[in-house]
C-alpha cells in the first residue's frame, strides 16, 4: 500500500533526525539520562492518561502498552486487537478505551476487545486520530477522511475541499492528521494538504496558507485556555522527489480570531516540522519539533528542552511528570527538569 509506504518513510525520516544525538545533554537546567533496556516501542506515537491515571503507550509495531502504577503490560493482536499498529487512544464517558489502529477501531472495557472496521461503516481501516466531543460523539480521522460514531452507527462525514494552489501529495491528501473541539464544541480538522477545517455544526470554514498558516499540511490543532488557536504543520516540500527542493515553511502558527501570529526567533517554528501540541493542566504549552527537541511555553517565553528523539505525543500525569513518545521510544521529564529515557525496565517513578 502506498500509504503504508509513506508512513514508514515518514517515520524513518523522523528516526534519522532523532537518532543523530543520543548522548546525555544539558540545557536550561534540564538533564537527560539514557539507560540500557528494551524500548517500549521503536515508535511510540500515542501517549494517553485514562480516568484511572493509568498511562497508555500506542506503538507502530508492539500494540499498546499500559502502565498502571505497578506493572507494564502489553496488549497485542494476541489479546484481541485487530492490529499492532496503535496510533490513537481515547476514552468515552463510560470509561471504555478506544484505540485507532491500522485495521480499524478497537474498544477495551477492561476485560476484552471489540473491533470495528470498514465492514461496520468506517470510511477506512487506516485510523489516524480519535476525538469524543462534548456530546460524546466519536470523531474518527483516517487516511481517507472522517467517520463519526453516535454509539450505534458509524457514518461517513463528508468534508468539502477548499481551493488550494500548493501541491498535493496524492497518497496523503485525504489524510486526517488530527481532530479537536474548541470551547464552543466546534470541530477542528487538521488535513494534510487542505489546511485546517472548522465545522460549527452547520457550516465549514477553511484556514489555509494563503490566510496566514505556514503550510497547508497541518499536523495538530490546539485551543489554549485563553481561546487562542495553535496550528502545527509540516513542510509541504518534504514530499518533493528532488532532495534539493525539500525545504520550505512549516512549524507553528497562532490565530486569535483575527490575526495570525508566528515566532521568527525560533527556526524550527518557521522552517521545520512540528507534530505535537500539548497543553498541560497548568496551562503551559509543550511543542515538539522533529529536529530540535521540545519547547516549553509558560505564556511569556519559550524554553528549549533537548529531548534526543523526534516527539510525536505527550501527556502529563497526576504527579506533573511529562511523558513523551516518539521516534526512538519513550522519555519522561520530571517536575524538577530531569529527562530520562524510559524502557521496559523503567524508571517509572
Amino acid at each position: 500500500m502506498k500509504r503504508w509506504s509513506f508512513l514508514v518513510l515518514l517515520t524513518l525520516t523522523l528516526a534519522c533526525e532523532s537518532h543523530k544525538e543520543k548522548e546525555p545533554i544539558a540545557e536550561d537546567g534540564n538533564t537527560v539520562s539514557v539507560i540500557k533496556g528494551t524500548p517500549i516501542g521503536e515508535y511510540v506515537v500515542s501517549v494517553f492518561k485514562d480516568s484511572k491515571n493509568h498511562l497508555w503507550f500506542g506503538t507502530l509495531e508492539n500494540g499498546v502498552a499500559r502502565y498502571d502504577g505497578t506493572a507494564l503490560r502489553y496488549f497485542t493482536t494476541k489479546d484481541g486487537l485487530p492490529s499492532n499498529r496503535v496510533v490513537a487512544i481515547a476514552e468515552d464517558a463510560k470509561g471504555t478505551l478506544w484505540f485507532g489502529t491500522g485495521q480499524g477501531v478497537a474498544t477495551y472495557d477492561g476485560r476484552s476487545f471489540s473491533n470495528f472496521s470498514e465492514a461496520d461503516g468506517l470510511v477506512s481501516n487506516m485510523v489516524s486520530t480519535l476525538l469524543f466531543d462534548a456530546n460524546n460523539l466519536l470523531w474518527i480521522g483516517t487516511w481517507s477522511g472522517v467517520s463519526t460514531f453516535d454509539g450505534t452507527t458509524f457514518k461517513r462525514f463528508p468534508l468539502p475541499k477548499p481551493t488550494v494552489t500548493t501541491p498535493l501529495n496524492p497518497d496523503t491528501q485525504n489524510w486526517i492528521t488530527h481532530i479537536t473541539a474548541d470551547r464552543h464544541n466546534h470541530i477542528w480538522i487538521a488535513r494534510d494538504g487542505y489546511g485546517a477545517t472548522k465545522y460549527d455544526g452547520k457550516d465549514f470554514s477553511f484556514f489555509l496558507k494563503k490566510n496566514g498558516l505556514h503550510s497547508n499540511h497541518i499536523t495538530d490543532i490546539l485551543e489554549d485556555r485563553k481561546g487562542t488557536l495553535w496550528f502545527a504543520s509540516r513542510v509541504a516540500e518534504r514530499d518533493h522527489p528532488d532532495p534539493e527542493k525539500r525545504s520550505g515553511a512549516g512549524g507553528v502558527t497562532t490565530f486569535d480570531g483575527t490575526n495570525y501570529g508566528h515566532f521568527p526567533e525560533i527556526e524550527s517554528f518557521n522552517s521545520g516540522d512540528v507534530y505535537e501540541l500539548y497543553e498541560a493542566p497548568s496551562g503551559d504549552l509543550w511543542i515538539s519539533t522533529v529536529a530540535n527537541g521540545v519547547y516549553h511555553y509558560d505564556g511569556k517565553s519559550f524554553i528549549h528542552m533537548p529531548v534526543p528523539i523526534a516527539i510525536m505525543s505527550m501527556v502529563e500525569d497526576a504527579k506533573g511528570t511529562l511523558w513523551l513518545g516518539g521516534s526512538g521510544g519513550l522519555y519522561k521529564r520530571t517536575p524538577d527538569g530531569v529527562i530520562s529515557e524510559v524502557t521496559t525496565y523503567g524508571p517509572w517513578n
